[in-house]
């Protein structure tokens, strides 16, 4: 084959050309549970085989999708849903209130949103199979903004027994309600994961849009090849031997431009943001003043001009919401995004930095962001930083950033990755303002005035306090340097010219509303 990889799929699996769709991840996919890890190749998986109670329209309205109905007591305490009938499970069990409620207090226990949502939860109560209520301590503001989160953590709905996992633990099996079924049995990690069409699925009648509505499915197999190098991915989407890349590297994008038979739609024209995170555990950046040194060593354009380098993809912004958002703020005293190598040199001396080296995770297959650690490297380095560069796959990286233990045993300092804008859009959807120490996102910020301030955020509605507190919250988060924001960009995706139907989504690449010629 052209592209230099092989798939025994279409030999295996005589189903017509136009109703199998041969798509590349921008990841390998080992993690399988959306819960446990907030790395997008898993949370997309999750899109093909789970559904949720509400989703996001392509306005970013919150609309039903697996409830039919709701309604709320007067005084804002109790809100009942009841679920639409006919819901199903991949295993041919009915979806009840028990599974939705199994699936919440699991989601709730690692996402940073629901996190919140829960402190305001006294109780979920399921008065039938059908019926789910959740009474709160006080009103709150985000009950449906939290349910209809779009990305990671997603509130997928699973059944009861598999939810009854703890999230701290990955689950087994992987059946959801949702569009397509994942083929256990076919799936190769590192080469091939596969999902035939769900028969048993009850789409909704509206028209797609955003995640929102219907979910029409117009192939019977959906293949995710596993292709970590860009040009044997150029090189097979070119040959027709696969239908989509979902992030092409940067380095191809004017020649895909001019290519004949394939096309690049921005299905997220709001794009991404790079972040750098430290590991709040162990030292050196156990030690706030360590940390705001080395935010001070980095700039952003380095990062942009290196790792994307078109212009017309990219933009700076010291935000830590993103510079088309409702809480854009680039009012960031301390941090101004231009490396300040000599005031970072300071602050090391001043907080008695002994030389420990600081172990640095870069993946070396995920095009998308492996040249941020090198140009870290380079900057740290010229403050006056030592570093240890581990290289590793994606898949490896995900694993590793889980782990609490010291940097010598297994662990890490600082690792990078990148956000859709939608993720990081306000301080309840942000997993890096999850700073509940150990029960936190990766890095585990101890910081509860963060915590007390997306408190206040919940509670209320009005748009101008939001920000008051929005501002307020980012004005911790460069006080502490719980991370730091490298820039923006954008990543179009590369189809063949005959597949068409991509849906504008929060950087959700979704399989359904998709179609083949």
């Amino acid at each position: 084959m052209a592209s230099g990889f092989a798939s025994n799929a279409f030999a295996q699996n005589p189903v017509p050309a136009n109703k199998v769709l041969r798509f590349v991840p921008h990841a390998n996919l080992a993690v399988l549970d959306p819960i446990w890890t907030t790395a997008y190749v898993t949370r997309n998986h999750g899109y093909m085989i789970y559904d949720t109670l509400f989703s996001e329209d392509a306005k970013g309205r919150i609309q039903p999708q697996m409830v039919q109905s709701y309604s709320t007591s007067k005084d804002g305490k109790v809100w009942t849903f009841k679920l639409r009938s006919g819901l199903a499970f991949h295993d041919g069990k009915p979806v009840t209130s028990e599974d939705v409620v199994a699936s919440l207090k699991r989601w709730a226990s690692r996402d940073t949103m629901g996190g919140v949502l829960f402190n305001f939860v006294e109780k979920l109560e399921t008065p039938d199979a059908s019926t789910f209520k959740m009474v709160l301590k006080e009103p709150c503001a985000i009950v449906l903004e939290a349910l209809g989160k779009a990305s990671s953590n997603v509130p997928f709905i699973m059944p009861a027994r598999i939810a009854a996992t703890p999230g701290t633990e990955q689950i087994k099996e992987h059946i959801g309600s949702g569009p397509y079924r994942f083929k256990a049995d076919e799936f190769k990690p590192g080469s091939v994961a596969v999902y035939e069409r769900n028969p048993k699925d009850v789409s909704r009648s509206e028209p797609p849009s955003g995640l929102a509505g219907g979910r029409p499915v117009n192939f019977d197999r959906v293949e995710w090849v596993i292709i970590r190098d860009p040009q044997t991915q150029f090189n097979a989407i070119l040959a027709g031997e696969v239908d989509i890349i979902e992030q092409p590297s940067f380095e191809q994008y004017d020649t895909l431009k001019k290519t004949a038979g394939v096309k690049l739609e921005d299905f997220t024209p709001a794009g991404f943001q790079y972040i750098m995170r430290f590991n709040h555990l162990h030292p050196p950046f156990n030690q706030p003043k360590v940390r705001q040194a080395a935010m001070l060593a980095v700039g952003q354009q380095a990062f942009i001009n290196t790792q994307v380098g078109v212009p017309e993809l990219v933009r700076l912004c010291r935000s830590i919401y993103p510079c088309s958002s409702v809480y854009a703020d680039e009012n960031t005293p301390g941090f101004t995004g231009v490396a300040n190598p000599a005031k970072a040199r300071e602050l090391l001396k001043e907080a008695g930095y002994d030389g420990t080296p600081i172990v640095m995770m870069r993946p070396t297959d995920l095009s998308a962001i492996t040249k941020l650690p090198l140009v870290a490297k380079q900057q740290l380095e010229a403050a006056g930083f030592k570093v240890d560069l581990q290289q590793m796959d994606w898949a490896s990286l995900v694993s590793r950033r889980a782990k609490k233990e010291p940097p010598g045993q297994g662990g890490w300092n600082m690792f990078f990755t990148t956000w859709s804008a939608q993720d990081i859009d306000n301080p309840l959807t942000s997993a890096m303002l999850n700073a509940k120490g150990a029960a936190g996102w990766f890095g585990w910020q101890d910081e509860p005035r963060i915590e007390n301030l997306k408190a206040k955020f919940a509670r209320t509605q009005d748009i101008t306090e939001r920000k008051k507190l929005a501002s307020e919250i980012q004005a911790l988060v460069y006080e502490t340097a719980a991370y730091v924001p490298l820039g923006e960009y954008r990543n179009p995706v590369v189809m063949r010219n005959n597949v068409s139907g991509l849906l504008q989504t929060p950087g959700i690449p979704v399989m359904w509303g998709l179609a083949k010629r």
